[in-house]
């Protein structure tokens, strides 16, 4: 194998100051004779060559990664590699590394432009999730936005709209009012420009095509005074941290809701409750019914709480316990009658165990309404409920939510639901 002498140093920048480099990287240039730019930069780092008047320099202004490499290749002595930030962070390193050896190859990586964003909007970032949609599909931002992690940074394209995209995802996803949003333009650079922008509100006009966006969840007074009669949106409701998405949308919501056939007054219970959003939006529509959670989670009873408060409803009681426990050893005196019955959350031994505990319960006209996401569970179910005199009828609930792509829109499917709906 021939041993490879010459060596390509990408150097990474996060201003077009000469004195900002370090000090090995200031020498490696000064030595350096054949240098490589991006030509969105290539006259600012060729001004550098003024401090280097002991060796005459030949810049080649880079338009493509297909030219750079064939350039690369060219080379018999060593060359320097201008790029920014850290080039194998969703930069150039990943590339070169496919091109050549990792011998050739020395990284001088400086800071990210999002630790330099971070840095100035002086919050932690840590627990940040990073995504670029830099020539790349935008799953991956909508992927990271259903996710709903406190703090959200976005390497942007200005030649795809990135920043259209970044909006119309947020609006679809019903997180315009999550995150603030902040435009952070040619961090590190001489006009660096960082400015929270109000979505609800035109883009301005004069956006550097050199920019990131950080999204920042934001501390929001929930006020219940202009929230939907029906339909509630899915945002509204506070969830668990480790699971920021409703397992029920809204979509599904409404027709669980439809099929209980809420009466105006009577006995709710919601089982597998999980933050409530079902239960509580039956209170919404009929204050007069008395409502019941249960939920094993430990937690659920303060989520509850909370989404109780933000839609202005009270449930009648809050149980934080298996749903087994309380069958098992029949400990039903803080409990009343359910007239309406929903019974998510849990297995299907559980489902069966529930229908069988609670059917003497249950008058004519009373009903149980099951969110199935498992098809296999559903003729056992179903034919339990027949056995205890329940008419039943089944529905198959598939959405589709539309999604901003920077070819214009696509499709993106929920889970389906099937809703098994039981009335004696």
């Amino acid at each position: 194998m021939t041993e490879i002498n010459r060596k390509i140093h990408v150097i990474g920048i996060n201003s077009f100051k000469f004195e900002d480099l370090s000090l090995k990287s200031q020498n490696l240039f000064l030595k350096t004779t054949n240098i490589a730019v991006p030509n969105s930069y290539f006259e600012e780092i060729k001004s550098w060559s003024e401090n280097c008047l002991l060796k005459k320099k030949s810049f080649f202004s880079s338009k493509s990664d297909n030219e750079l490499i064939n350039w690369l290749r060219s080379q018999k002595n060593d060359v320097i590699l201008i790029s920014r930030g850290d080039p194998l962070w969703f930069g150039i390193g990943r590339i070169l590394l496919e091109n050549f050896s990792k011998d050739e190859l020395n990284f001088y990586p400086s800071n990210t432009c999002i630790q330099l964003a971070f840095s100035k909007l002086k919050i932690p970032w840590q627990d940040a999730v990073n995504v670029s949609i830099h020539g790349r599909d935008p799953t991956k931002l909508v992927e990271a936005l259903k996710a709903r992690p406190s703090s959200l940074a976005i390497i942007t394209d200005s030649n795809n709209k990135s920043l259209e995209i970044i909006k119309e995802n947020l609006s679809e996803l019903n997180l315009i009012n999550f995150y603030d949003f902040w435009l952070c333009e040619e961090i590190g650079f001489d006009k660096e420009n960082i400015r929270k922008l109000n979505l609800k509100e035109s883009l301005p006009s004069d956006i550097s095509s050199l920019n990131i966006v950080v999204l920042t969840k934001t501390k929001k007074n929930y006020s219940n005074d202009n929230l939907a009669l029906f339909g509630i949106s899915d945002h509204i409701f506070k969830t668990f941290d480790d699971r920021p998405n409703l397992l029920t949308k809204r979509e599904v919501r409404v027709q669980i809701l439809a099929d209980l056939e809420l009466p105006k007054n009577g006995v709710i219970w919601d089982i597998g409750a999980g933050c409530g959003s079902i239960g509580l939006e039956a209170l919404k529509l009929r204050p007069n019914l008395d409502l019941f959670c249960i939920d094993k989670r430990f937690g659920s009873k303060a989520l509850i709480l909370e989404n109780s408060e933000r839609l202005g409803v009270k449930p009648k009681f809050i149980c934080e316990e298996d749903i087994n426990n309380i069958l098992n050893t029949k400990n039903l005196s803080p409990f009343e009658k359910p007239n309406r019955l929903v019974i998510g959350g849990c297995d299907k031994k559980t489902k069966l165990h529930i229908i069988n505990s609670l059917d003497q319960w249950m008058s004519i006209g009373d009903i149980i309404v099951i969110p199935i996401i498992d098809f296999q569970t559903i003729k056992e179910l179903k034919e339990e409920l027949e056995d205890k005199n329940f008419k039943t009828n089944l529905n198959l609930i598939q959405t589709y939510k539309s999604l901003s792509i920077a070819e214009g829109m696509r499709l993106e499917p929920n889970n389906p639901v099937f809703l098994l709906k039981g009335k004696k």
